[in-house]
């Protein structure tokens, strides 16, 4: 199901995106006489006092055309600029520095549209993916640990007979090597006892809570839901998430209702996913702390560039998640791919040596790591502690 105010938030961040940039495309035939806008005299498809077109299109195709340019910025910069991007971040992030403007999108108003499509990307299959997430232990995992515990065991027992059959063979001087290969054996095959034990337990415990009486609260039995509410709904369990005593108060009252609190958390994520920007800045001006010539606007455009293609790349995996014979790519990539990208782009922009960008690279991973907690933070306070 489409979660519209995904879908409304997406519109509405290619709209304030488009707002930012410079009027482009095609103003129709050359026109001439006095600009509709300023009165001013124009002999060309645009004004040269304010910029207005001077051919002003009164169809209802081209207000189709506005809105499709408006959430899609579709015009040339973007095919110039995406790529660009992907392939070489680091040469886009500098020319913009250095001026060369006209022939990209720039990156706020990138980085608005792409948040934004990001979340209403996600509406489709984000809910999905949380749920494999949330279910990774159903019955079917639980019956997967069976069988693998019974090819462990299996294994363990061949083990075990082959350190027996040593020890009975072995000469004097072996023996003390053969009983500690034994002894070695026989502990393996104690573990996968007891892992096998377990994952039967849990096969047990799922299909007795598939048959459990409906709960009073209307939640599955043994759903993440249900389990949610029954940790911050026992009176002797003290849970403490964040903030003082009433905002975790607050919190705790929201996370009874998990999918209430999962909707809030959702919305303000995306709402509020431009605190990213100011939260990374200051940690861009301490890699080059030492270093003339580079301002915070320079930093401010990499870390939009950076979380631009980041939300490109979620979008991405998103969708080849959902692709079974796809879905094992998707944790490498989401692996790989960052850091790359990083190394990439602070090698181009700021003109690094490879060692610099590489030790840079991996400060920024943890600075990225403590940004994110902070934000998350941020998100928790402001989705469920109001």
């Amino acid at each position: 199901m489409i979660d519209m105010d995904a879908a409304g938030g997406a519109v509405t961040g290619g709209l304030v995106g488009s707002a930012l940039e410079k009027p482009q495309g095609k103003a129709g035939e050359a026109h001439s006489g006095a600009c509709t806008d300023c009165g001013q005299t124009v002999s060309g498809n645009f004004c040269a006092h304010c910029g207005q077109p001077t051919h002003v299109h009164r169809s209802l195709l081209h207000l189709g055309e506005e809105l499709l340019h408006g959430v899609m910025h579709f015009d040339g910069r973007i095919w110039r600029t995406v790529p660009l991007l992907v392939s070489n971040p680091g040469r886009l992030t500098r020319e913009w520095v250095e001026g060369k403007r006209s022939r990209y999108v720039s990156p706020l108003g990138l980085f608005l549209f792409t948040i934004f499509l990001m979340f209403f990307i996600l509406s489709f299959g984000g809910d999905k993916a949380f749920k494999m997430a949330a279910t990774h232990d159903s019955e079917t995992a639980a019956r997967q640990s069976v069988a693998a515990a019974h090819e462990a065991i299996a294994r363990a027992k061949g083990e075990f007979a082959e350190a027996q059959k040593d020890v009975a063979t072995a000469s004097p001087s072996e023996a003390a090597n053969a009983k500690a290969l034994l002894a070695k054996a026989t502990e393996d095959l104690d573990e996968a006892a007891d892992g096998l034990a377990e994952a039967s337990n849990r096969v047990t415990q799922l299909q007795m809570e598939a048959k459990a009486a409906p709960r009073p609260d209307g939640l599955a039995p043994g759903s993440w839901q249900a389990t949610m509410r029954d940790a911050v709904t026992k009176e002797d369990v003290k849970i403490q998430v964040i903030g003082g005593k009433e905002t975790n108060k607050k919190i705790l009252k929201k996370l009874a209702n998990p999918d209430l609190a999962l909707y809030k958390i959702q919305q303000t994520l995306y709402k509020f996913s431009f605190l990213l920007v100011p939260l990374s800045i200051p940690f861009m001006a301490i890699l080059f702390l030492w270093k003339r010539g580079f301002t915070l606007y320079d930093h401010g455009v990499f870390v939009l560039y950076s979380l631009t293609f980041m939300a490109m790349l979620s979008m991405v995996l998103s969708l080849i998640g959902q692709v079974p014979w796809l879905s094992g790519f998707v944790l490498p990539i989401a692996l790989m791919a960052p850091p790359a990208h990083m190394f990439a782009q602070l090698k181009g922009a700021y003109g690094l040596s490879t060692f610099s960008a590489m030790w840079r690279t991996v400060l920024l991973l943890i600075f990225c790591a403590i940004a994110m907690v902070l934000f998350l933070a941020a998100i928790i306070l402001l989705g469920l502690g109001g």
